[in-house]
């Protein structure tokens, strides 16, 4: 089975392990399970359901090999000719299609067998999670060749804290803070959107990023951001503010970098994911430090 550098890897045991580790982005593992606990966090201070710890579990390795796996399958003629593939994440080769394919279903469907014992909401929500997560990259939906909707179906992202909260509380979460994660999540995908224009053009990929351009859709996404801190304002003031400065100040040095050399720009794309670990990170302290379901 070839690899990442065309290097041979052995079928089974350890190095397929290793192989579809590589597949699940772990880099991007903290986008599910970060909103996973910080819904937790916002359902209050009671003890953790059971329930929530397997949905925890769900979002490590299997969740991940199904949006990224899934993504992989169908995004192979932009993914030949993308310079980050094959270095920064991992190309899959033909040859390794099916191994990934059995993967996916064989870590997916036992956990996908807990959904009947969850409240109703949290049941919907994990619906939205399957739909968008597969629906991004595989036909007829195919949101990623989609301009707009591609970034807008990124909310995937924060829903595995609407499974949590709901299924701790059966609670509706604050339509507010729900339209701030979406707005975010729209962000995200956008943002990462930007270093892959070159390749979808030549691919014939529509996305919101080909459409609008890098400098375009970098002005989009500071939008974005700085509504998505607004609407937070009411409830985490201090949150908000670092937050919005934060990707103030990343929309202003991409913007820059959009006029000088790309490798610029895919610099501060390699430090995204250290940002929004960082932003999350403070999310979920301003929550626990208050010791309220702000999402009520």
């Amino acid at each position: 089975m070839s690899g990442e550098h065309g290097v041979r890897i052995a079928r089974g045991g350890p190095a397929t392990l290793r192989r579809l580790l590589a597949l699940s982005r772990p880099r991007f593992w903290v986008y599910l399970l970060g909103p996973w606990a910080i819904g937790i966090v916002a359902a209050s201070g009671d003890p953790p359901d059971p329930r929530l710890l397997v949905l925890g579990l769900w979002c490590t390795l299997p969740a991940n090999l199904l949006i990224y796996g899934v993504n992989d399958l169908y995004d192979r003629p932009s993914d030949r000719i993308n310079g980050k593939k094959g270095s920064y994440e991992a190309l899959l080769d033909p040859s390794e299609d099916r191994t990934l394919v059995v993967a996916i279903l064989a870590t997916n469907l036992p956990f996908l067998a807990l959904l009947p014992f969850l409240p109703l909401a949290a049941i919907a929500w994990a619906a939205v999670l399957l739909v968008l997560g597969v629906g991004y990259s595989a036909p007829p939906l195919r949101f990623k060749a989609r301009p707009f909707l591609d970034s807008a179906s990124n909310l995937l992202y924060a829903v595995p804290g609407l499974v949590a909260f709901t299924t701790a509380t059966s609670a509706t979460p604050s339509p507010a803070l729900v339209v701030a994660a979406a707005l975010w999540c729209a962000a995200m995908h956008a943002f990462s959107a930007v270093p892959d224009i070159d390749a979808d053009r030549s691919a014939g990929v529509p996305t919101i990023a080909t459409r609008l351009g890098a400098r375009g859709t970098l002005v989009v996404c500071l939008v974005l951001w700085l509504v998505a801190a607004a609407l937070v304002v009411p409830a985490l003031p201090v949150f908000a503010l670092a937050a919005g400065l934060a990707y103030l100040l990343l929309g202003v040095a991409s913007l820059r970098a959009v006029g000088g050399a790309r490798p610029s720009l895919f610099a501060l794309y390699r430090i995204f994911p250290v940002v929004n670990t960082v932003v999350g990170a403070g999310l979920f302290f301003s929550i626990f430090w208050l010791r309220a379901p702000l999402l009520r």
